[in-house]
């Protein structure tokens, strides 16, 4: 296939994970595709850097020795050719709501792109609770490769980038029906537990403990309703964590 697009396609569960593999084969239809992924299970590694990495050859690309943002500066910077777009995925474990954006490897990998000037794409495959923990087979990722594939093609040319810095996208497992897709916003609904046994204390997310049971409280338009709802969630979102200006605080530097 010709084409002029240039794909970068990291991940943080591994460059031998199924979810990369299922994409890495859905984007190669449409792009040049170049695999840059950590080479162990890098999850909920944020944006965590290192100084230097380790490289291998792969099948598919180059193994890192490293974090998912460590492979999108090492794959922009040294191994692959000049970067149109850098996808991240497909992850096994949905990401969504705001308070996962700066946990999540997979979507980390998104933002340094953005902050590196280049659009990116972040997928993650929503495994329900009940099923939880499992790594669902290639072909269970076909709705992620079908979605992603999808805006790989057209969200570049559509001007999607022009208003958005990446897109968290979170796909539901394959049903009888292809998806339908939704624009969302992060959830800001999130809870969490602790309980302590002796020496230990177990963190309980009860926001995912909630989803397993159906109960969640997200608003219409957020991504966790569109995806129990059995949509494609695609949040456009910016790199930068800014708030605005205000007096109380310039008062309170005038005072310093």
């Amino acid at each position: 296939m010709e084409t002029d697009l240039e794909v970068l396609l990291t991940n943080d569960d591994g460059i031998d994970s199924p979810g990369f593999r299922a994409l890495y084969d859905a984007l190669s239809a449409v792009a040049n595709v170049t695999a840059v992924a950590p080479a162990s299970d890098q999850s909920a590694v944020g944006r965590s850097m290192s100084s230097e990495v380790g490289i291998e050859e792969h099948e598919l690309g180059f193994a890192i020795a490293g974090t998912p943002a460590d492979c999108v500066v090492a794959g922009l910077e040294a191994l692959g050719p000049s970067t149109d777009l850098v996808v991240s995925g497909c992850n096994t474990g949905a990401n969504l709501g705001a308070y996962v954006l700066g946990r999540s490897g997979t979507v980390s990998a998104a933002v340094e792109a953005a902050f590196c000037g280049i659009p990116a794409i972040a997928v993650s495959l929503h495994v329900p609770q009940d099923e939880w923990p499992r790594t669902p087979a290639v072909e269970e990722y076909a709705e992620a490769g079908r979605a992603a594939r999808y805006l790989v093609e057209r969200a570049p040319t559509r001007g999607v980038f022009e208003h958005a810095e990446y897109l968290n996208v979170n796909v539901p497992l394959p049903a009888d029906d292809p998806a339908p897709m939704a624009i969302t916003r992060p959830s800001t609904v999130y809870e969490m537990g602790a309980t302590q046994d002796g020496d230990s204390i177990t963190l309980h997310d009860l926001s995912w403990e909630a989803m397993s049971e159906g109960t969640i409280d997200d608003p219409e338009g957020t991504d966790r309703r569109a995806v129990m709802e059995g949509k494609v969630s695609v949040s456009p979102l910016t790199a930068p964590h800014t708030t605005e200006r205000h007096e109380a605080l310039d008062r309170l530097a005038a005072e310093y």
